[in-house]
């Protein structure tokens, strides 16, 4: 990897980390899914600073260019957090689905109830 490329490997996850830090400070993201973006900013910033340590990898699983191991890296942790990301989601939706079906029950409570006052 060479010298610009290291730059700027070290200069995007420094970004990707301030970014997540910034999003957290605001109350934009939650500390509970910052984690896993703090975690992808970490990896790439160890990737790209351990240069010798990235080549060696890339070479042993058969990439020749080494940094496309960083690509690599990145891809996989952004499958990991979109995976993630989805099982939240759908656990949410599930969630909504439940509150929906109580709202519509309790509605239909209070219906009976008025009308068995107006009868009253």
């Amino acid at each position: 990897m060479n010298n610009m490329l290291q730059i700027t490997a070290v200069t995007v996850s420094l970004s990707l980390l301030f970014v997540v830090i910034e999003l957290v400070r605001r109350k934009k993201l939650t500390e509970e899914y910052s984690f896993i973006w703090i975690a992808c900013a970490l990896a790439l910033l160890v990737g790209s600073l351990a240069r010798g340590t990235m080549d060696q990898l890339a070479l042993a699983i058969g990439i020749h260019y080494p940094p496309a191991a960083l690509l690599l890296v990145l891809s996989l942790f952004v499958f990991v957090a979109s995976v993630s990301f989805s099982v939240v989601v759908s656990s949410q939706r599930q969630q909504i689905e439940r509150l929906i079906e109580q709202t519509a029950l309790l509605e239909a409570q209070v219906r009976e109830g008025r009308q068995q006052e107006a009868q009253d």
